[in-house]
């Protein structure tokens, strides 16, 4: 069984104590391909020593979070393209919009988010989008944005159906991570009802960590439960899930 983590911040400061041992725990139980998102230009260094330790098994995105969208963004967004004009990545991400923490750079959300979009299309990459307490922000600028070329994965998805349904119409795949696990995260309601073509799994590592673990720091070993719960939602046994999310991250990120 091949297990996929979309999303793993594996670079943390959270593993600094222990990261070899957190990625044997998970590479034990088949989780083999960890794509890796960008926060800003000052973890750039921390993931390409994670790279060179895992060639194998991790695969870098590069882009500025949408949380680290402040007076310097401008210097951040010029970072990420002069990364990409130095090397290759698998995604332009996390980027989007979070409206959770700070609302007073908006504006600046929104054309850090349109000119990393611009980026992914122009270099026929998919997108990974951050969205907190923005799905209409977000949808608004994908709606402006979309053509063949815009595709990706609506990262650690918490909307509803419809939402569901609308980033599907737009080309996105649904991160599915923790959050089906909680108690109050409700997209374990409706989860079944979207087609698991549709789906990628996902852990957020170090955060968001499913029941029974949630409120400690997460890892991809954890990927297992939140494997469980969706084969549990679907009625699949869990190799199969494996397999079909997998092959749909193949599909997203090309490898």
């Amino acid at each position: 069984m091949v297990l996929t983590d979309t999303h793993t911040h594996l670079y943390s400061e959270s593993f600094d104590d222990d990261q070899d041992s957190m990625m044997q725990r998970a590479l034990e139980i088949g989780v083999e391909r960890f794509f890796v998102p960008a926060i800003d230009s000052t973890y750039a260094k921390r993931m390409y020593d994670l790279e060179k330790k895992y060639p194998k098994n991790v695969f870098l995105m590069m882009g500025l979070h949408p949380t680290h969208v402040n007076e310097t963004y401008l210097e951040e967004l010029a970072f990420v393209e002069e990364q990409f004009s130095k090397r290759s990545f698998y995604a332009v991400g996390e980027i989007g919009i979070d409206l959770y923490w700070d609302k007073s750079f908006l504006k600046q959300q929104q054309e850090a988010f349109i000119r990393q979009i611009r980026l992914a299309k122009k270099k026929k990459l998919p997108i990974v989008i951050h969205c907190r307490e923005a799905f209409d922000e977000i949808f608004e600028i994908l709606e402006q944005e979309k053509d063949d070329n815009l595709f990706g994965i609506f990262h650690c998805f918490t909307g509803n159906l419809t939402q569901a349904n609308r980033a599907i119409d737009l080309n996105m795949r649904l991160g599915i991570g923790g959050v089906v696990t909680f108690k109050n995260g409700k997209i374990d309601k409706f989860l079944n009802q979207v087609p698991i073509s549709h789906v990628v799994l996902e852990t957020d590592s170090p955060y968001l960590a499913p029941t029974p673990f949630r409120g400690k720091r997460n890892e991809s070993f954890y990927l297992k439960t939140i494997l469980e719960k969706v084969s549990s939602l679907y009625g699949l046994n869990e190799n199969e899930v494996a397999r079909i999310t997998t092959e749909n991250s193949i599909e997203v990120f090309g490898i």
